[in-house]
């Protein structure tokens, strides 16, 4: 960024700083191939759709600049994990240093919604942030421009209570419900992390994987059925 000029009581002209605090964050965006996790990603940084992405392989990024308000930018390093990555001996590469993450699934499709808990105990068990806290996860139940596939929010309300999600989203990059929010809801609440573990490090151990409140009980698919919803 151009640093601003102005002229000194001299006449002279010389750099002023301008007060804007810039930050940049990694965010993660995984789940099960297929679930528009490209197609999200598109969407909000670009601001089109197209329904002939090739499958992600490995691993893609793209950025995103926000003017978040007159004292602060905010840079987002939106990191696309292939869904055939999971337990991939590479996640570990691909999700140091990461301050949060975005966990996708498609609502026409149940089963990826089975497989999120996975997801979330891979994040947790490799990344986390320094005070050693995890880092903050979003749910994004996207394609809910398909007719008759809205979840159920009671169901994925809890869900998000006892797993620990700040907030979920129902979402269409097709036809561009909730992206922005969801986004503008997940800076948000980096940007509340207290100063000292804004800073993520690599998670050292692999014994901090999520516990279920009963994990001998597969957590039920969600209805669908009502409007989008947010836990909190």
């Amino acid at each position: 960024m151009a640093a601003a000029t102005a002229a000194n009581s001299d006449g002279k002209t010389g750099p002023v700083s301008t007060g804007v605090k810039e930050h940049l964050y990694k965010i993660l965006v995984i789940g099960e191939f297929g679930v528009g996790k490209t197609s999200i990603i598109r969407r909000y940084t670009e601001g089109y759709f197209s329904p002939n992405y090739k499958l992600t392989i490995g691993v893609d990024f793209a950025l995103k600049t926000v003017d978040w308000d007159k004292d602060t930018k905010v840079n987002l390093q939106l990191w696309d994990i292939a869904g055939h990555e999971r337990f991939g001996h590479m996640t570990r590469v691909y999700y140091k240093y990461a301050i949060a993450a975005i966990i996708c699934f498609d609502l026409s499709r149940p089963a990826t919604f089975d497989s999120v808990l996975k997801w979330l105990n891979d994040v947790n068990s490799k990344v986390m942030l320094a005070n050693e806290q995890p880092v903050p996860i979003m749910l994004l139940a996207n394609k809910c421009d398909i007719d008759d596939v809205q979840a159920d929010t009671d169901i994925v309300n809890k869900f998000c209570r006892d797993y620990n999600f700040i907030g979920w989203f129902q979402t269409s990059a097709k036809s561009d419900i909730n992206i922005e929010k969801a986004m503008n809801f997940l800076v948000e609440h980096i940007l509340s992390l207290p100063t000292e573990s804004q800073q993520p490090s690599e998670h050292v151990s692999l014994q901090s994987s999520v516990t279920t409140p009963n994990d001998s009980q597969e957590h039920p698919r969600p209805p669908y059925k009502q409007e989008s919803g947010c836990c909190s």
